[in-house]
C-alpha cells in the first residue's frame, strides 16, 4: 500500500443494520459469479490484495451459488445472508468512501487514416515490457508496471505527449482511427470502447497495457486553475471546456502522462458488457472497479450513497455489486467506480457520478471468522 493510501479497518455489522439492503435485488449477480468461479478454477486465480482475501476464500460462496436456484430478490438476499457476513470499510482518517462511474463509449472510427479520421487507438507495442522487482531499473518508481526495452536496457516509456507527437507512428500498431483526440482520450480513461465503422460493422477494444506513468486527472487540474468550479465538474463539463479552448487542449490532455494501449476483442458478444480486468463480462449497474492493490476481484460489495439518486430512479443508490475491474484513478480502500453500461446514455449517467458512499464488503463465512 502506498504512503498516500489511507489506512482502514473492517467493522462487522448485521444485515439488519445495512440500510437499503432489504430493498435490493441482487439476483442478477449469479451469472457473473459463475463466470468468476470458472475463471478461478479453470484459468487463473485472481491476485490477492493487501487485505489478504484470496480467490480461494471466495470459492465456497461461488460454489454454493452454483448449486441453488436463486431467481427472486428475496431468495438472493437470503443466500447472501446465509453464506456471508457484512463488514463496513472504515477509513482511519474518518473520511467517507467515494464513488465515480465509468461506461463503454461507442466511437465512430475508420480502419484507415484520412483527413477526417486522424487519431489512432494503438495496440501494445513490442518494446513495452512488464516491470517487477526482478527487472525494475533504479530510478523507475515502484508504481510503474511497464517500461521501455531499448538497446541500453529498461527505462521509463515515452508519455502521452511524445506518443501524440508521433513516437509510435509508422509501427503498424493502429487498430482504428477516430475523428477526435478528445474521444480517444476519454476511451483511455474508460478502458474499453465499441468501435463503429462506416459500413455499420461494430468491433470492441479493451485495455491491453499502459505506458506506465501515473494517472493525473485533468478535471482536478481545471478546478485548480479556476476554469471549472468544483461543484460543477463532470465529464460533460470537461468536454465542453476542451471544445471551447482548442488551443489549450493539448496542454491539458498532456497533463495526464498515462497512455493506454488496447487489444481487439474477437467475436465480441455485443449483448453482454465488456470483459474487464476480472476476465468476465461487466454487468450494468452491478459491476464495481476497486483498488486492486487492496481488494481481490469477485468479492461482493454493498454500496450505498444517499445523494446519488440519478442512477436509481430518484432513490438513494443502494446495491450489491461485484468487484470486477480496476483503474489507475481508483485508489484507496473505500473507493469505487460503478459501471453504467454502453453508449452515450450510459456516458451521460456516468459523467456526473462523484458522490460520497458507504462501502460494505461481504465476506464468505469462513473468511469472515478471520476479521470478526
Amino acid at each position: 500500500m502506498s504512503e498516500d493510501t489511507p489506512g482502514f479497518a473492517l467493522q462487522a455489522i448485521d444485515f439488519e443494520n445495512l440500510e437499503g439492503w432489504k430493498d435490493d435485488d441482487p439476483s442478477g449477480l449469479f451469472e457473473a459469479m459463475e463466470a468468476c468461479r470458472r475463471q478461478i478454477i479453470d484459468i487463473k486465480p485472481y491476485r490477492t490484495g493487501s487485505l489478504g482475501l484470496t480467490a480461494h476464500d471466495l470459492l465456497p460462496l461461488l460454489e454454493a451459488a452454483q448449486r441453488e436456484d436463486l431467481s427472486s430478490a428475496a431468495d438472493a438476499r437470503a443466500f447472501f445472508e446465509t453464506h456471508c457476513r457484512p463488514f463496513r470499510i472504515r477509513r482511519t482518517d474518518g473520511e467517507p468512501g467515494f464513488v465515480t462511474a465509468f461506461y463503454e463509449p461507442e466511437i465512430m472510427v475508420s480502419a484507415v487514416q484520412n483527413s477526417e479520421y486522424r487519431f489512432p487507438f494503438y495496440r501494445r507495442p513490442d518494446d513495452l515490457v512488464d516491470l517487477d522487482e526482478r527487472n525494475r531499473p533504479a530510478g523507475v518508481p515502484d508504481s510503474y508496471a511497464f517500461g521501455l526495452l531499448s538497446e541500453g536496457g529498461i527505462e521509463a516509456y515515452p508519455e502521452r505527449k511524445a506518443i501524440d507527437e508521433g513516437y509510435l507512428a509508422g509501427k503498424g500498431l493502429e487498430i482504428a482511427w477516430a475523428k477526435s483526440k478528445v474521444d480517444v482520450f476519454f476511451v483511455h480513461v474508460q478502458g474499453a470502447a465499441r468501435l463503429r465503422y462506416p459500413d455499420g460493422a461494430v468491433g470492441r477494444i479493451t485495455y491491453a497495457a499502459k505506458a506506465g506513468h501515473p494517472f493525473s486527472a485533468i478535471g482536478k487540474l481545471l478546478i485548480e486553475r479556476g476554469e471549472i468550479d468544483r461543484s460543477e465538474i463532470s465529464m460533460q463539463a470537461i468536454r465542453r471546456w476542451l471544445g471551447d479552448h482548442p488551443h489549450q487542449m493539448d496542454e491539458i490532455l498532456w497533463h495526464n502522462r498515462s497512455y493506454i494501449f488496447f487489444r481487439e476483442v474477437p467475436n465480441a458478444d455485443l449483448g453482454a458488457g465488456p470483459v474487464a480486468a476480472a476476465k468476465v463480462p461487466l454487468i450494468t449497474g452491478r459491476s464495481l472497479a476497486v483498488d486492486r492493490l487492496i481488494h481481490t476481484f469477485g468479492f461482493p460489495f454493498f454500496i450505498r450513497s444517499e445523494n446519488l439518486v440519478h442512477l436509481d430512479g430518484g432513490k438513494p443508490f443502494a446495491r450489491l455489486m461485484l468487484a470486477l475491474d480496476t483503474g489507475s484513478a481508483i485508489v484507496g480502500p473505500a473507493r469505487g467506480d460503478v459501471f453504467t453500461g454502453s453508449g452515450d446514455p450510459a456516458g451521460e449517467l456516468a459523467g456526473t457520478v462523484r458522490h460520497d458512499a458507504d462501502f460494505v464488503i461481504l465476506l464468505p463465512n469462513a473468511a469472515a471468522a478471520r476479521f470478526a
